[in-house]
């Protein structure tokens, strides 16, 4: 049995975008026929091409996607964003929307913080972005106090949608604490015993990109 567990969306061409986003467009520059000339016949490579917004399936957020002055994803370091020990807590979310979670600090800090709401099943149909759970701001005084290294959702944004001033990217953010959204399958995952990864491409004034994030699970 292998000791990862995939839990991130799969990109492809169609796929639906953030409200307000364009389409995703996934290709080929020149695929394995049309490149057979290149070569005189005697090979063929697909070269693709990708058009599409960087928040899309499953992303980061680096500190510059709310600052101007923030870390880019160029900037953050490996330690940030890999084999991060990991923990799921699981959300209590009110008919209002608000996704409260409840943990001691000591537990939390330097941690990737994983909540878990079962959004993620919706992944593929129009009921996912629906009003959907958000942070209560409770549970981001909570995380604020506690200092993990990451906090992560099953949901499509941290905030509340229909809050202008998006509370928890601003203070997560600001306290150089990472956002991993549309996050996919943590009902797989044990409360603890896991390292966490959601590794971007090194971008020079990247704000948000897409990952492919993964636990490992403990021996």
């Amino acid at each position: 049995m292998s000791p990862f567990i995939e839990l991130n969306h799969v990109l492809y061409d169609g796929m639906p975008a953030y409200p307000g986003l364009p389409t995703p467009r996934i290709g080929a520059f020149r695929d394995h026929a049309a490149s057979r000339s290149s070569y005189r016949d005697q090979a063929e490579f697909y070269l693709g091409t990708i058009e599409m917004p960087c928040n899309v399936g499953t992303y980061l957020d680096s500190p510059f996607h709310r600052y101007p002055d923030g870390e880019d994803l160029s900037q953050i370091p490996l330690e940030m964003l890999a084999r991060l020990p990991g923990i799921v807590l699981d959300a209590e979310v009110a008919p209002q929307r608000a996704a409260t979670v409840q943990a001691a600090e000591q537990d939390l800090q330097g941690r990737a913080v994983l909540i878990r709401t079962g959004w993620d099943q919706r992944w593929g149909t129009e009921r996912y972005w629906e009003p959907g759970p958000y942070l209560s701001r409770a549970s981001l005084e909570l995380l604020l106090r506690a200092r993990p290294a990451l906090v992560g959702v099953d949901f499509w944004n941290i905030d509340d949608t229909q809050d202008p001033a998006r509370p928890a990217h601003t203070r997560l953010l600001g306290a150089r604490i990472l956002i991993v959204e549309h996050l996919a399958n943590l009902r797989s995952l044990p409360h603890t015993g896991f390292r966490f990864s959601a590794i971007p491409l090194r971008i020079t004034r990247g704000a948000s990109f897409p990952v492919r994030a993964f636990a490992e699970i403990s021996p």
